[in-house]
């Protein structure tokens, strides 16, 4: 036997070395040596006839002679390769028709029922157990570059390798699964860890660009939305101000109508003179309340106009209405001009809004709660003296 294999050994060396294109970088004569000396070493380890032996070993030199005239199909071609050179070897066609299904076996999607099949099939992929796995992977990927089959990024061939070894590729015999199982398993979980630091980099170098990005944008938009959030909590404060001192001027409008129609008209009967001090009471705290609910929404009248030397100073408000409401349209546009051509003047000029719009604020919302306080008290010293009143009678 050891005189065919010799044979078939040089045949193959020689037909590759002369045929063999040089874009093969990966299925070439060392592939051909490394399936060889995986398939021995399952012979080896198992118990089979000569004859196997002999059809394992040969399928293992012969499998891929095929890529001598192209990866496609080459199972098929390296069948026509082998069987013309083993015909001339005179080795029975029997023999010769187990090493084609072998060859065959060898396809991915194949899926091998013999046990020669299975051994040839798992010494092919020997090398996914092996610690030079890395090594190879990177010469199949360039070749499948070279060959124009698909140039892969590192990414894409470490994904295209996981799921290799996780979803298409299984050992058969129970040699590989026992001896090269596990080498495989530590080769995928490497795979698989290098790919979550793939992962990490890439989130990282993500979070980056963003917080490279949020650097880079424009601080004046952030100066713009400071001031516009401040501006509208401003008018919304106003707002609520002006309906509570609306609220407050509505319920002492009613109750002074409610004593002005019902309850002042008696006063005239000398048996309801108990009534008086505390009809006056009532009426003089609701009149003190509406007076101030009226003063805390009662707005302020400016001078509505302003000199050339205030605006150079930049000393006047020209967001307020109050401060330009007389000018005329003319000097208005130029002031406003003025006020454009300043980012600094701008700025300087919506800071002042925000400050006198607060100290407006500050103001309704002192007299609100003076009033509240009034409307309170009067309440309670009214409710009081009717009822001392009555007692008193």
């Amino acid at each position: 036997m050891s005189s065919i294999i010799e044979i078939t050994d040089k045949f193959v060396a020689d037909l590759f070395a002369e045929k063999l294109p040089q874009k093969c970088i990966y299925h070439n004569y060392t592939h051909t040596k490394r399936v060889f000396k995986s398939t021995k070493e399952i012979i080896d380890n198992i118990t089979i006839s000569i004859e196997d032996e002999k059809v394992l070993l040969l399928t293992a030199l012969l499998h891929d002679t095929g890529y001598i005239q192209g990866g496609e199909n080459h199972e098929e071609k390296s069948v026509v390769i082998a069987k013309d050179f083993l015909s001339k070897q005179n080795i029975d066609t029997a023999l010769i028709n187990k090493i084609s299904a072998c060859i065959m076996a060898t396809k991915m999607d194949s899926v091998p029922s013999t046990l020669l099949e299975k051994i040839i099939r798992d010494a092919d992929a020997s090398h996914f157990a092996k610690e030079y796995y890395e090594e190879t992977s990177e010469f199949l990927k360039e070749e499948m570059k070279l060959c124009g089959i698909k140039d892969f990024s590192k990414k894409e061939w470490l994904k295209e390798n996981i799921d290799m070894f996780m979803n298409k590729h299984q050992y058969y015999t129970d040699y590989a699964i026992q001896h090269w199982q596990p080498k495989k398993e530590e080769n995928l979980a490497r795979m698989l860890e290098e790919q979550q630091r793939r992962k990490k980099e890439k989130n990282k170098k993500r979070e980056k660009k963003i917080k490279a990005e949020l650097k880079d944008t424009n601080p004046e938009k952030g100066i713009q939305t400071l001031f516009r959030v401040t501006l509208r909590n401003h008018l919304k404060l106003s707002d609520i101000a002006d309906t509570k001192a609306n609220i407050l001027l509505s319920v002492n409008t009613i109750v002074i109508s409610l004593a002005l129609s019902n309850l002042i008209p008696k006063l005239d009967n000398p048996s309801n003179q108990y009534l008086i001090i505390p009809t006056v009471i009532f009426i003089t705290f609701s009149i003190v309340s509406m007076v101030l609910s009226i003063l805390a929404t009662r707005p302020n009248v400016t001078s509505g106009s302003f000199t050339r030397k205030e605006i150079e100073e930049k000393k006047v408000n020209l967001l307020f209405f109050g401060n330009f409401h007389k000018m005329p349209l003319l000097d208005y546009k130029n002031a406003m001009h003025d006020l454009m051509d300043d980012k600094e003047y701008i700025y300087d000029t919506m800071i002042k809004d925000l400050y006198f719009l607060g100290k407006v604020l500050h103001r309704k919302y002192k007299i609100l709660r003076i009033t509240y306080t009034v409307f309170m008290i009067g309440i309670i010293i009214s409710v009081g003296s009717f009822v001392f009143a009555f007692l008193t009678i």
